[in-house]
């Protein structure tokens, strides 16, 4: 299992974690239409971006860069989840390709500043609070379970 570090996640209002989950629910949407202009809009010019997964598996990034159009590969979120703020969305897609993602995005003001992708890769989000012996991690998020997909995929922790 592989460890990796992130910044300490800002505690959020209720309304900023529905705002983030919203845009970044809008960025699959425009994604799904294939509305680059929106899409734009949503992403910080300076995006910074991460991926774990087989090579030949970048398909956001394709599409993002416009390498691809938005029909050679569909990103259907089956999950969207808030975590301070970050925003990951997972999905899957058993039929053609056995596929399973998960996207860990950092959203502030609106846009998106971060981008961590984790292509068949399983992922355990794990936050680091106070305890009485220093730092205490407590498991904030994990992908579905592994029967779900019947499949064996490497596993990574992300620690915020």
């Amino acid at each position: 299992m592989g460890i990796l570090s992130h910044q300490q996640p800002q505690p959020l209002l209720p309304e900023s974690k529905t705002r983030n989950r919203n845009t970044v629910k809008s960025l699959y949407k425009a994604l799904a239409r294939g509305n680059l202009d929106t899409v734009a809009q949503l992403l910080d010019q300076e995006l910074e971006w991460w991926y774990h997964g087989p090579p030949n598996c970048h398909h956001m990034m394709l599409m993002l860069t416009g390498k691809s159009k938005h029909r050679d590969y569909k990103f259907r979120p089956r999950s969207i989840t808030t975590v301070g703020e970050l925003v990951i969305v997972e999905g899957w897609e058993e039929e053609i390709m056995r596929a399973y993602w998960v996207h860990v995005w950092t959203v502030k003001d609106g846009k998106m500043t971060k981008f961590r992708e984790y292509f068949n890769t399983w992922l355990t989000v794990i936050v680091q609070v106070p305890g009485e012996d220093g730092k205490e991690n407590v498991k904030k998020w994990q992908s579905e379970p592994q029967q779900r997909l019947n499949w064996s995929l490497p596993d990574l922790v992300l620690t915020v």
